[in-house]
């Protein structure tokens, strides 16, 4: 997904500017706004397509978690060396 903050505009200014709003919707999203309020998104194909494959049942959790896993594999095997070598904090506390 884009990095960039959400660049909002009036439905408007959507409506004129379309073509430059479409380019810059491949950097952040574009949400238009009616009457001061969130109405819709412009976004890039690829931000949508990831949308959707999250958004789907069968790509849902498991694909969050999937992606979880794969963008913090470093992290996660870092603080399973920590476990092992130290434990968990404050096990000895624990009446189980």
């Amino acid at each position: 997904m884009s990095k960039e903050l959400a660049v909002k505009v009036s439905a408007t200014e959507a409506k004129n500017r379309f073509g430059s709003l479409s380019t810059q919707a491949k950097r952040s999203p574009v949400i238009v706004l009616k009457d001061g309020k969130p109405d819709s998104v412009i976004m890039s194909y690829e931000d949508y397509e990831e949308y959707q494959r999250l958004k789907s049942p069968s790509g849902g959790l498991a694909a969050r978690r999937q992606w979880f896993n794969e963008t913090y594999k470093e992290w996660i095997a870092a603080q399973h060396r920590f476990v092992e070598e130290y434990g968990v904090f404050g096990e000895e506390f624990r009446p189980w």
